[in-house]
């Protein structure tokens, strides 16, 4: 079975996962850093000749000359903006179309991941929490590459760029910048790092939240109906509240920390003016000076204000992406092995042998079960609830692997071939069929994806569900809701009955397909499932008895083991659980309805 626990997620794994689309788009890559590259550089540039211009203009006798000067340097600032302006432009397109193409292989990757995990997966999880994480997987790579890109990178540059040009200019006051961004940077890193368990603490919370919603919405029927709005509201109540406690502590630590950056941001400001008056008074720097470190200030500030943002955005970010990399990183329970080949199926002949299986370590549901169909048997599994019956269909689908023991068809092991050839040589049909919230023609035609419209309205015509289509405003057209909620149930079993004749596949497995049917319906579907049986080996799971009465044989399992096989006189001559099972159908309702009507 498959562990329910999420792996330790490190930060590599996270970046592992991003490099694969990175590489597929490393030329957009590289022209986002040239544009970044530029536009500091431009930025860098232009108050190299706002000093000289504001030295010019110190100066008390002006000629002709310093005018021509004046006017190049004017002409100089421009064109390095014009240059910051262009290099803008090639950083913005390129990181539009390089983020949105490796969101989208993101997107592709973890949904081929995530749909190949095991039946179990799913079922211990919610619905709504996964999409939620795959979504915020993809946009946790914008937030994450905005972040170095358009803030963390611009700003490394900027400074040390700013910290060169003021070191040539005078020493003291470079070194002095140096210092301070070392030490904003490494304050920074550290809050950052004290911070983190409140930003994962967020994200999990939010998640939880979203799980519960979903969980509530796709239940609203049953809230309803056992009057349970209160109760609900009183359950997602408290799970806002615990959110809304974890983003508080997330936001007043950034606050704190914002306040300290202002602190910091005041201190260098104040230091910086402080020593360029005394080495003014000393003839050291010029005028122009004072306007290439405010200049220089203003712009570093500007990037730096973002920080504290950019900072957040990238851990809620990086919290995101640890989700849907924790699922990522869960190994798939059930998965082809190394070498595996596509079943051949020509007798149809199926055996269980030995097979052993547990949900729970301590609970087997089936201990060393052995059971042998025949090619072109029809069989049915009966018995009470929690027997074992449907564990022996999800096992024969591979939903699950057994854990002792082996599964044959035509004398290969399950195991050892694809999964997608072993489900193609069998079609299902549940007991309560799920279809996509798509038309009903794509629905039926998921049994044969490749199948002609005619060969779908001829499925459909023999599983009795063409005339209630064709009475549909929009006849095959007709999108069914989410699970088919827009059609009745009797509808939506026909519709998956079509499925599997279309489907035509060599072994059929019916898991209680007509036990929560009206009359009318289930005879439909009856009749339906007589087509569909033939030449196929057939499986069946029943509670009703009365619809396996006439087939070859009829096996009755009782806590993971059978205790009886025959056909239904047999069984009945036999004694016993099926006869016990049996005349409780037959005669226990009519016996009950009639104390009833003398009481």
């Amino acid at each position: 079975m498959e562990s329910d626990k999420t792996p330790q997620v490190r930060a590599m794994d996270i970046f592992y996962h991003y490099a694969g689309g990175i590489r597929r788009h490393l030329w957009l890559f590289s022209l986002v850093i040239l544009g970044a590259l530029g536009i500091q550089a431009a930025d860098l540039i232009s108050p190299l000749y706002l000093r000289n211009l504001f030295d010019l203009l110190a100066v008390p006798d002006r000629t002709s000359t310093d005018f021509r000067q004046l006017i190049g340097l004017v002409i100089a600032i421009a064109l390095a903006s014009l240059g910051g302006w262009f290099a803008r432009r090639v950083q913005v397109f390129s990181i539009m179309h390089f983020e949105s193409g490796v969101m989208a292989d993101l997107y592709r990757s973890s949904f081929d991941y995530l749909i190949g995990h095991s039946y179990h997966f799913f079922t211990s999880r919610f619905s709504g929490t996964l999409t939620r994480k795959v979504s915020k997987f993809a946009g946790s790579f914008e937030s994450i590459m905005d972040s170095i890109m358009l803030q963390f990178f611009p700003t490394a540059v900027f400074a040390l760029g700013a910290i060169i040009v003021l070191f040539l200019r005078n020493h003291t006051l470079g070194i002095a910048l140096g210092i301070w961004v070392a030490g904003f940077v490494a304050f920074q890193i550290f809050v950052a790092r004290l911070r983190q368990p409140l930003r994962v603490a967020r994200a999990e919370a939010d998640s939880r939240m979203v799980g519960t919603l979903s969980d509530a919405i796709s239940n609203q029927n049953t809230i309803a109906l056992f009057s349970g709005a209160a109760h609900e509201n009183k359950i997602f109540g408290s799970v806002v509240n615990a959110w809304r406690k974890a983003t508080m502590r997330s936001w007043n630590a950034d606050e704190y920390i914002w306040s300290a950056q202002g602190l910091l941001m005041v201190g260098i400001n104040i230091g910086l003016l402080y020593g360029a008056v005394v080495f003014w008074e000393r003839g050291l720097v010029t005028i122009g000076d004072f306007v290439l470190i405010q200049s220089y200030l203003l712009g570093l500030f500007s990037l730096l204000t973002g920080m504290n943002y950019n900072i957040r955005r990238f851990y809620d970010a990086y919290a995101d992406a640890v989700e849907m990399v924790g699922v990522l990183k869960t190994a798939h329970d059930v998965r082809d092995r190394r070498g595996a080949k596509p079943l051949v199926v020509a007798e149809r002949g199926i055996i269980l042998r030995d097979v052993t299986f547990s949900f729970y370590d301590d609970h087997p549901v089936l201990d060393h079960f052995n059971l042998t169909v025949k090619g072109g048997e029809k069989l049915a599994l009966v018995g009470p609830s929690g027997a074992g019956k449907s564990t022996v269909t999800k096992l024969l689908l591979r939903l699950y692997d057994v854990s002792g023991g082996a599964i044959l068809i035509d004398g290969q092991d399950v195991r050892m071939v694809t999964q997608d050839s072993l489900r193609d040589a069998i079609a299902f049909v549940p007991q309560e069929p799920i279809l996509f919230h798509r038309t009903i023609m794509e629905n039926i035609r998921y049994g044969r994806r490749g199948a002609k419209d005619a060969e779908v309205f001829e499925a459909a015509r023999q599983a009795h569900c063409h005339e209630f289509i064709a009475s549909l405003p929009d006849s095959y057209g007709t999108l069914v809701g989410e699970r088919g909620i827009k059609l009745s149930g009797g509808e939506r079993q026909r519709v998956a009955v079509a499925r599997a004749i279309l489907k035509n596949a060599p072994i059929l497995v019916l898991d209680e397909a007509t036990s929560s049917l009206d009359s009318e319906s289930e005879a439909l579907i009856q009749d339906a499932l007589q087509t569909l049986m033939r030449g196929k080996t057939v499986i069946v799971i029943a509670h009703r008895l009365s619809t396996i009465m006439k087939m070859d044989r009829i096996v009755v399992i009782e806590g993971g083991a059978i205790v009886a096989e025959g056909t239904h006189r047999d069984l009945l001559k036999q004694g016993g659980l099926y006869q016990k099972l049996w005349s409780i159908q037959a005669g226990g309702f009519l016996d009950g309805g009639e104390r009833g009507g003398k009481s």
